[in-house]
């Protein structure tokens, strides 16, 4: 009796110490996700169409995006659906919107520090 209820405590022993092993092999991987995510926390993407009379899609107009703490402004020129896109925006950051077309230009839009949207979505018209 005394000699099973041994073998019974070393099998208990034998559990726990797997079960540590088994969690201790799998919080590497839970870490390095979570890293992962957070690599990703910062950062914003901006997309959106330039359109005209009519919701008419606007080729090759310029769309402007001003950083707000740097004044850097970076530029770009649409696809042939007026579609526009700016990625890695920080934010922690204040960006100021607007394009240009034909001498004229869309009023200015601003993307929030406080929008917690990590993807955001602009659209912005030019009457011609």
């Amino acid at each position: 009796m005394m000699r099973a209820l041994r073998r019974i405590s070393s099998i208990r022993r034998m559990g726990a110490l797997l079960a540590g092993a088994l969690l201790l092999g799998l919080l590497p991987a839970a870490l390095s996700r979570a890293m992962a995510q957070d690599q990703n926390f910062g950062v914003k993407q901006l997309q959106g169409k330039v359109l005209g009379n009519n919701d008419a899609p606007l080729s090759e107009a310029i769309v402007y995006l001003q950083n707000s703490r740097t004044n850097d402004i970076k530029s770009y020129i649409t696809e042939k659906d007026g579609a526009y896109h700016f990625a890695g925006l920080a934010a922690d950051t204040d960006y100021t919107v607007w394009a240009a077309f034909k001498g004229k230009k869309s009023s200015t839009k601003t993307v929030s520090s406080f929008d917690t949207r990590k993807q955001v979505f602009i659209d912005l018209h030019i009457k011609e």
